[in-house]
């Protein structure tokens, strides 16, 4: 009896260790491939540098005040494996032209599905805001749309750039996207607050060079994101004349 117990445990240690070797290998795997991300370019580097840019010491965002006693903000969820600061060129015009504060997130392992709650940290830190915006780039603008979708009277807006939404709400939405990004567009089944931007594709809405499986755009990133903060001027004007 004994003999064969012990010929049980040390059929059950082999096993937890096999399975033991599956999760490590499957974890190292996992964060090879989250560490090998897009990097912000020179532009954004710049934009970091030339700009009021505030980021806590204890991390978390970026915060961009607008640098008036604004009631309004912006909450940015970047896209996956995207350096944070690669949407800041993006953001910082958004900032400029709406005269919103502006916060961009920062992921951890650069995904948003990993924190898709990262907007309610900004909005109890800032409780004298009373109009809340949440956009989001990709994945970003997935795991936006289910903030949203849980936090439907904390919103004035959502917006999706190169995203659709992947939990649906009753906060009024825009969505924004490439001609060329035909994976996106193939989700899309309502017309309501879509902008397509001709010639425009995927990676465009952040500064990180071109992605994997994207179609070369026609325009540059800088029209595609002049663009893009043309149709959220409009969104948002509107909804303060509402």
């Amino acid at each position: 009896m004994r003999e064969q117990n012990n010929k049980t445990m040390k059929k059950v240690g082999l096993i937890l260790g096999g399975v033991l070797l599956v999760l490590a290998v499957a974890v190292g795997a996992f964060m090879a491939y989250a560490m090998d991300y897009y990097k912000a370019d020179e532009t954004a580097h710049e934009v970091l540098e030339g700009v009021d840019v505030i980021h806590p010491a204890d991390g978390g965002y970026y915060y961009l005040p607008s640098g008036e006693d604004s009631k309004e903000a912006l909450v940015f969820y970047p896209g996956a494996k995207v350096e944070t600061i690669a949407y800041l060129p993006l953001v910082d015009q958004i900032r400029d032209r709406t005269g919103m504060d502006c916060f961009l997130i920062e992921m951890p392992l650069h995904m948003a599905i990993f924190s898709p709650n990262a907007a309610e940290k900004v909005m109890q830190e800032y409780p004298e805001v009373e109009h809340w915006y949440l956009a989001g780039h990709s994945m970003g603008g997935a795991m936006a749309s289910q903030f949203a979708s849980q936090h439907e009277q904390e919103l004035d807006g959502l917006i999706l750039l190169g995203a659709y939404p992947y939990k649906t709400s009753s906060v009024d939405t825009l969505t924004v996207y490439g001609s060329l990004n035909v994976s996106v567009a193939e989700k899309i089944d309502y017309t309501e607050n879509v902008v397509v931007l001709e010639g425009g594709n995927h990676a465009q809405f952040g500064n990180y060079g071109p992605q994997d499986g994207d179609a070369p755009a026609t325009i540059t990133d800088e029209e595609q994101q002049e663009q893009t903060v043309d149709a959220i001027v409009e969104f948002v004007d509107a909804k303060r004349a509402a």
